[in-house]
């Protein structure tokens, strides 16, 4: 997360140009219908939201005006779906704004980093898994859990370097060359925790993931003596 100060207001601008209209597209496409109409389903997105909020909140505030904390928008997106996930993301970044824990001027480039890059890689993988049919539980774990959590917090830290590179309002490290063996130590937890409960899900709520194909993957193995003749 970035604070206002270290982002100038062009970059500011564009990522609230970026970040309202996938909002609003959001909203357009979530399903309100079902949603209204499923008590269950609601009970999941409202906690959803409250355990991002909490999650957000246990992060490490630097003097320099950056936080880190986990993400966890990959299993959110597996649970809710890309449109339910973005606004989940937008109603827990409100809960860190009411509390003074994050700036309205950077709320947009914020949400872009910690909301939409996420979010956009983990759709995608999960697109890429279910186009290619496997049968196989674990590829499901591993490409729309593991991995998705791994590239798209990778691609949030790169992103929002270069922002601040071309901002020029934050002071770059001497041991920048270094960086490539720090981003392991923010990776590897991003990813464990995301997979973790994607697994956790799997084995004991798949109804409850919107993307998982519980016909496909936990179907009973076919069996020689029921093959027709």
């Amino acid at each position: 997360m970035i604070a206002a100060e270290l982002l100038s207001p062009v970059s500011q601008v564009i990522g609230w140009a970026l970040y309202l209209p996938l909002l609003l597209w959001a909203i357009w496409r979530a399903p309100w219908l079902e949603l209204f109409s499923d008590l269950r389903r609601q009970h999941l997105v409202f906690a959803t939201v409250l355990v991002l909020f909490v999650l957000w909140l246990v992060r490490r505030d630097f003097a320099s005006g950056l936080s880190y904390h986990i993400i966890g928008m990959t299993a959110v997106t597996l649970l809710l779906d890309w449109p339910l996930a973005i606004l989940a993301g937008f109603v827990a970044q409100l809960g860190m704004l009411l509390l003074g824990r994050q700036d309205m001027a950077a709320l947009g480039v914020n949400g872009v980093l910690l909301v939409l890059i996420p979010v956009l890689v983990t759709e995608l993988c999960a697109l890429r898994v279910e186009r290619a049919q496997s049968r196989n539980l674990f590829v499901y774990i591993f490409f729309s859990g593991f991995f998705p959590a791994a590239l798209a917090v990778l691609l949030c830290i790169l992103v929002g370097l270069g922002v601040l590179w071309v901002d020029g309002l934050f002071p770059m490290p001497p041991w920048l060359g270094d960086f490539v063996g720090f981003l392991w130590l923010v990776i590897f937890p991003e990813a464990f925790i995301n997979g973790m409960i994607v697994t956790a899900l799997v084995v004991f709520y798949p109804d409850w993931l919107e993307t998982f194909n519980r016909s496909r993957y936990l179907a009973a193995p076919w069996k020689d003596d029921n093959k027709p003749l």
